[in-house]
Order: structure tokens, then C-alpha cells, then sequence
């Protein structure tokens, strides 16, 4: 049995018959996704499999990352820190070391603050709160991209950012994550500038998911999951126009595009919004062609 059987039949995906035999969009590319344990990051390291690529990940949780050894062997996952520039480097060369090349870094690696106000951050945690979101959020991102720039260089590659339609807009998490999620943002357009033209840098800006997206330990929000809550899915279901509660592989399909070299070879320093229409929703209605019963 292949390389894409044996992915296939790991990932016990339905289209897998209907695609064997036929090129993946990331044949012949190598990947690097942190935070590629669950959530997004799972579903985006899932996603390329299937598409054909060899996927490294930085993950933290060592279960994660055993779990993580059971899709195959086009997966190398090893257990470190986003925070560590060591740890980032280490994954790097793991990725280099065992398939000859780096030509996509996905940054997915992130912690919530649970929709927490400003005013509701007791004054003596603020600083911790702060530096323990923006290390995973802002700085982590900066520490895989420092430690890939150099094989993504050889390569021509891309890095694409997770970005949140809390970039965009207030509400999507409290004072911590929104602008954390906004420094990003600038983040993808910064990076496209100072990479171009030898590396392409772009966003995916998903609006609520089902995932397990942990908040930080100084508010004491470690041990819940973003999806966890009561009733989560009917809300995120009302509050975009499509009506739709995303799984993480919906949202792994347009990173699966940014990192495909010929089908998105002229974009860099774009953001898709990946939100079911949320930047779309209008003023009076969520959309137009909803019935009066749910316009309440």
C-alpha cells in the first residue's frame, strides 16, 4: 500500500477513494503547522496529507503528539513550546532533516482569554495575562517564522497565519485576544513586505470554530474548551449569516490553497475570511434571504 493509502485509510476520510490516483494539491511539498495537535492545526495538518504533502508539527502536549504518530509516516511531530525559539528551531530541522526541505510554515498554535473585559482582569494579573496570550499569539508566530526564514528562502515558500475574525472586529474575545489577534493581522502584512519576493505570507481569518481552543492559565481558563460550553454550536449557527457551526477541516481548506504554489503564486499579504459571512452581517438583518422567523 502508498504513501496516499495509507494516509487515507489513517485519516479514514470518504473522498479517499474517489482520490486515489489522482495529484494532490501539496504533492511533493513539506510542511511545517504548529500547534497541529487539535483544533485547527489538526485539521489543517489533516487536510494536507490527503493533499499529498509531508507534514512536520510542533505540538505541546506529548500525548497530542503521539496521537499525532498514528496518521502515518508522512507525519513527524515532536513535542516543544511555540514560546522557544529553540523549540521552534528544533522543529525546523527535524522537518529539513528528514524530507530535504521546509516549503510551508502554518502558525495555528494559539490560547483564548475567554471573553474577558479589561475591567474584569484583576490589576495584579494583567501582566502575567498579557505576556502568557501575546507569547502564544504574537510571539510564537515570530519565533517560527524567525527560525524558518531561512529554508522557506531556499524554496520559495509560504507562511500563512491564523489570524481570527477577532482581527477584524470587536467581540470576538475579550481585550487580550481581539488585539492579539489584530497584532497578527499586521503581522501577515508586515512579514509579506519584508519576505517579498521570495516568500509569499498570508492569513486565514476563521469566525467561531469547534475546537478544543484553550484559555490561559493565569485567568484560570486552562481546562476549558472553546467548544465545551453549553449550547455553543446553536450560537455559532445564529451568528453568521451562513448558518454554520465550522469544523476545523472546513477551515483547513483554504490554507491547503495558500500553500499550493501554483493556484496562489501572485497572493501575498491577503487574509481570507473564513467566518461563515460574519463580516458580511448586516445592520438590521443577519442576512437577505433570511424568514421572518429568524428575525427575531
Amino acid at each position: 500500500m502508498g504513501r496516499r493509502q495509507n494516509v487515507l485509510k489513517a485519516l479514514g476520510n470518504s473522498l479517499g477513494p474517489r482520490r486515489l490516483g489522482k495529484l494532490g494539491w501539496l504533492d511533493g511539498t513539506t510542511a511545517l503547522v504548529t500547534g497541529g495537535g487539535s483544533g485547527i492545526g489538526k485539521g489543517v495538518v489533516e487536510a494536507f496529507l490527503q493533499e499529498g504533502a509531508r507534514v512536520g508539527v510542533l505540538e505541546i502536549r506529548p500525548a497530542r503528539v503521539k496521537e499525532l504518530g498514528k496518521l502515518g509516516p508522512s507525519v513527524a511531530a515532536v513535542a516543544g513550546d511555540v514560546t522557544s525559539l529553540e523549540d521552534n528551531g528544533r522543529a525546523v530541522s527535524q522537518v529539513v532533516s528528514k524530507w530535504g526541505k521546509l516549503d510551508t510554515l502554518v502558525c495555528c498554535a494559539g490560547v483564548f482569554d475567554g471573553f474577558t473585559p479589561l475591567m474584569d482582569i484583576p490589576g495584579e494579573k494583567l501582566s502575567a495575562a498579557f505576556d502568557e496570550l501575546y507569547g502564544v499569539n504574537v510571539k510564537g508566530y515570530l519565533f517560527s517564522t524567525k527560525a524558518a526564514i531561512p529554508e522557506l528562502i531556499k524554496t520559495n515558500g509560504t507562511v500563512i497565519y491564523t489570524v481570527s475574525h477577532a482581527g477584524y472586529a470587536a467581540g470576538g474575545g475579550g481585550a487580550l485576544y481581539t488585539s492579539s489577534k489584530f497584532a497578527v493581522r499586521g503581522l501577515v502584512k508586515q512579514m509579506a513586505h519584508e519576505l517579498a519576493p521570495q516568500v509569499r505570507v498570508n492569513g486565514v481569518a476563521p469566525g467561531g470554530v469547534l475546537t478544543d481552543l484553550r484559555g490561559i492559565k493565569t485567568l484560570g481558563l486552562h481546562d476549558r474548551g472553546l467548544s465545551s460550553a453549553e449550547g455553543v454550536e446553536e450560537r455559532m449557527k445564529k451568528g453568521n449569516p451562513l448558518r454554520v457551526a465550522p469544523k476545523p477541516i472546513d477551515i483547513a481548506w483554504a490554507y491547503v490553497y495558500l500553500a499550493s504554489r501554483p493556484r496562489s503564486r501572485i497572493v501575498t499579504g491577503a487574509t481570507i475570511q473564513a467566518d461563515g459571512g460574519t463580516g458580511a452581517r448586516g445592520l438590521v438583518r443577519l442576512s437577505g434571504l433570511l424568514d421572518e422567523e429568524w428575525r427575531e
